[in-house]
């Protein structure tokens, strides 16, 4: 038989990962960060185990990849839906609605992503936080920004801290009141992005199929060669 293309093996790769993520996405979701184990997430990810220290240094990692793959591509959708639109204010009012949106709709999830920021090792950085930031920081310019670099920290800082304030246990500030205020500073009308009382926008944030967000479907046909790579044989 003869070995699979460098084509076929980047793909194969390509989609381990993409079910790792998907599966810790799903697992702290549904059980927290604590009840959670790296060999829980390669079981429900269909993988060996020893493959999840391959693409990620650790669970810490790996979450917050994940978290982030959700939170950028949830993003991601809201400026892209239908009707389409470059207007600098109607695309934060996107932005924010998603990010509150996922605060509101996956709380376990996102106070397990706050709470292991705030970790010694904080920000992760992978390919998922990056785009996650020049999606954050294309609003910013798309809204008139005349010093991205200064006001995609300052937008970061407020979803991040509303984020916290709508989670924060025993005294969480509701969503509408933080989307107001949020809304205020961006001099924003309340009827744009998805206003609190408005029909649930066609995969929002509170939809329980994430699939669409990852990329793992049928892998590409490699019955011929090699199986999959591990630490052992990179």
């Amino acid at each position: 038989m003869s070995p699979r293309s460098a084509s076929v093996n980047e793909e194969l790769r390509r989609r381990s990962r993409e079910r790792l993520l998907q599966a810790a996405v799903e697992l702290v979701g549904e059980h927290g960060y604590d009840a959670t184990t790296l060999g829980d997430i390669a079981d429900r990810a269909g993988s060996a185990r020893g493959l999840v220290s391959y693409y990620f240094p650790g669970k810490r990692q790996l979450v917050q990849s994940a978290v982030h793959r959700l939170m950028h591509r949830t993003l991601e959708e809201a400026l892209e839906r239908e009707p389409h639109t470059e207007d600098g204010r109607e695309r934060m009012a996107r932005a924010i609605d998603a990010i509150l949106g996922l605060a509101r709709d996956r709380p376990v999830l996102m106070r397990q992503h706050m709470a292991g920021i705030l970790q010694a090792e904080g920000f992760v950085q992978c390919p998922e936080q990056r785009r996650l930031a020049e999606l954050l920081r294309e609003v910013c310019v798309g809204q008139g920004s005349a010093d991205p670099d200064t006001d995609y920290p300052m937008l970061r800082a407020l979803l991040m801290g509303a984020v916290y304030a709508a989670l924060v246990p025993g005294v969480p500030m509701p969503v509408p009141v933080l989307r107001a205020e949020l809304f205020k500073r961006y001099r924003l009308d309340r009827e744009q992005g998805v206003p609190p009382d408005a029909e649930a926008v066609s995969g929002g944030t509170c939809d329980m199929d994430l699939s669409r967000f990852f990329a793992t479907g049928s892998p590409p046909d490699c019955s011929e060669g090699r199986p999959d790579p591990s630490p052992q044989s990179k």
